[in-house]
């Protein structure tokens, strides 16, 4: 997996994104991978937190070295179509400084 000790990495929301984080938790804790994350949402924090992943409040980080999140469809561009959802303004936010 691309995550890596000591990366910051963004959380999106989402079903998919809900995989990652539960992959990323088995890695924190099998292999005790550090990491310090910031989620999209209150529910991908809660998610973070339940897979014992180091999750840091807004005012922490100010670079990703990754940010991991989902898109509802991909066009034969490979131009991605986001929802619409409450994370939104904090999935640009994530994604503008990744």
């Amino acid at each position: 997996m691309y995550v890596a000790d000591g990366m910051n990495v963004g959380l999106g929301t989402g079903s998919t994104t809900a995989f990652a984080i539960n992959a990323i938790g088995r890695r924190v804790r099998d292999e005790g991978l550090k990491i310090h994350c910031i989620a999209t949402s209150r529910a991908s924090h809660e998610l973070g937190l339940q897979n014992q992943i180091t999750m840091c409040d807004w005012d922490s980080l100010r670079r990703f070295d990754v940010t991991i999140d989902g898109a509802d469809e991909v066009d034969p561009h490979f131009r991605l179509i986001k929802g619409g959802g409450g994370a939104m303004l904090r999935e640009k936010i994530v994604a503008s400084v990744t």
